[in-house]
């Protein structure tokens, strides 16, 4: 196992806006070791949803050098980016981001039709993965039949089902009411717990922050603290 699942070094990001250079991330620096949960914070603006979207493969660097899993994704193209994503990373969304008229299983199936599993397989694994988050009598139920602390359930199921090596969760109770949002936090660390997956949280609360291994604060694109 290498020593860490995230390994970035010196990471910049340069939007280009018009005739004006945006530097969102401005040499930045971070590793996260296997199975540590730790959370990104800092004001609107900072670069974390910038980090986030290159840890997440979403995006690639301007300049500098990412790893993950032990495997150097700064330099590949969309396609080796999008695969990587696909096996390497699971996102949870504050807006659950569901197909509307899918059912849970069919929504948590989703990853799994871009890897080489059959549809029988597929069920399989999206219905432990739905047990596994507590909403093995749901599986058939359509989004606009859950309670939004459910949503993010079958959401989180969806990120685990292809076994990625972090799961990233942007503002994971964002839009829950505090007991679901403290339902998914328990979750979340659960299955940190039962299945060593290592978790990267965006999120602006401190008491959500304060639930995680360790804080990373941004400011202006560089690591405050």
């Amino acid at each position: 196992m290498t020593e860490w699942v995230v390994e970035a070094k010196d990471i910049t990001k340069v939007y280009q806006m018009g005739e004006i250079e945006v530097h969102a991330l401005r040499g930045l620096s971070v590793n996260i070791a296997p199975g540590e949960i730790v959370s990104i914070m800092g004001p609107s603006g900072s670069g974390k949803s910038t980090l986030m979207n290159i840890l997440g493969c979403l995006d690639r660097p301007t300049s500098g050098e990412y790893s993950l899993n032990g495997e150097a994704v700064a330099e590949l193209n969309d396609d080796q980016l999008a695969e990587i994503r696909n096996r390497g990373v699971g996102f949870v969304f504050q807006s659950f981001n569901l197909l509307p008229r899918a059912t849970a299983l069919a929504n948590v199936e989703l990853p799994m039709r871009y890897a080489v599993l059959n549809g029988r397989n597929r069920k399989k694994v999206a219905t432990e993965a739905l047990e596994a988050v507590g909403l093995g009598d749901r599986i058939h139920h359509r989004p606009n039949e859950l309670s939004g602390g459910e949503m993010q359930r079958v959401a989180i199921a969806r990120a685990l089902v292809n076994n990625p090596a972090i799961i990233m969760a942007d503002e994971p109770t964002g839009n829950l009411d505090s007991k679901s949002g403290d339902e998914i936090m328990t979750l979340l660390k659960n299955l940190n717990k039962d299945r060593g997956t290592t978790l990267i949280i965006v999120t602006h609360d401190p008491e959500i922050a304060e639930l995680t291994d360790r804080v990373i604060s941004i400011r202006d694109g560089r690591i405050a603290e």
